[in-house]
């Protein structure tokens, strides 16, 4: 358990919820930096608090000591299980964690709620993040956002200027509008020889709906 590690690290004789925050923080490609970033907050500036908060705590030395879960921290976590189970998830997971951490008083609640990261502006993220999806497995997170993560928004790149533009292929962009906008057996194919150039004619119908200019049929 990380939260477990940084308590060990800073030789902390209990794991506190500013633990368990700064340790989901540093997952970079978890759930909790994308919402503090779409937040608006800067999880490095969150990050730096936290440790500064770290160091500012009690230590403890010596071959016996042990590191146990505080009272606030088992709270949060018994907040985190009942959260999951208002969202329906099959499993507690970073957001439900991060929710609960939010809701909970002292330094990390407090933390959280100066960055703007309350119970509000997270379930509102977090909509956007997972949108309808529950939390089914283990690792949800790698579920969240997959077409952002594995693809790429031509219609977007078009707007921007990244795309060479098409020249030619007026007929073939229309006819892939046409069968992409069908209801049923909307899946076009584009099949030709070898230097037909298939590749470029994908990328006409996304240049040509960024600018509102489809060929007329």
């Amino acid at each position: 358990m990380a939260a477990q590690s940084l308590a060990q690290e800073h030789n902390h004789s209990q794991i506190e919820p500013a633990h368990l925050l700064l340790a989901l923080l540093r997952q970079s490609d978890g759930v909790v930096p994308q919402i503090a970033q779409k937040v608006g907050a800067r999880p490095g500036l969150l990050m730096s608090d936290l440790e500064a908060e770290l160091n500012r705590m009690p230590r403890a030395y010596g071959a016996t000591a042990q590191v146990a879960l505080s009272r606030a921290l088992s709270d949060v976590f018994t907040a985190a299980e009942k959260q999951a189970g208002q969202m329906r998830d099959e499993y507690v997971s970073a957001e439900h964690l991060l929710l609960a951490l939010a809701r909970s008083g002292g330094f990390a609640g407090q933390l959280l709620a100066r960055y703007g990261l309350n119970e509000t502006t997270i379930l509102q993220v977090l909509t956007q993040i997972r949108g309808s999806q529950r939390v089914t497995s283990q690792d949800p997170e790698a579920t969240y956002q997959a077409l952002e993560k594995y693809g790429r928004d031509l219609t977007d790149l078009a707007r921007q200027g990244k795309l060479d533009p098409v020249i030619g292929r007026d007929q073939e962009i229309r006819r892939t509008i046409q069968i992409l906008s069908r209801r049923t057996k909307n899946n076009p194919v584009l099949v030709g020889d070898q230097a037909w150039a298939k590749r470029p004619s994908s990328k006409g119908w996304p240049s040509a709906s960024s600018r509102a200019t489809c060929p007329k049929g």
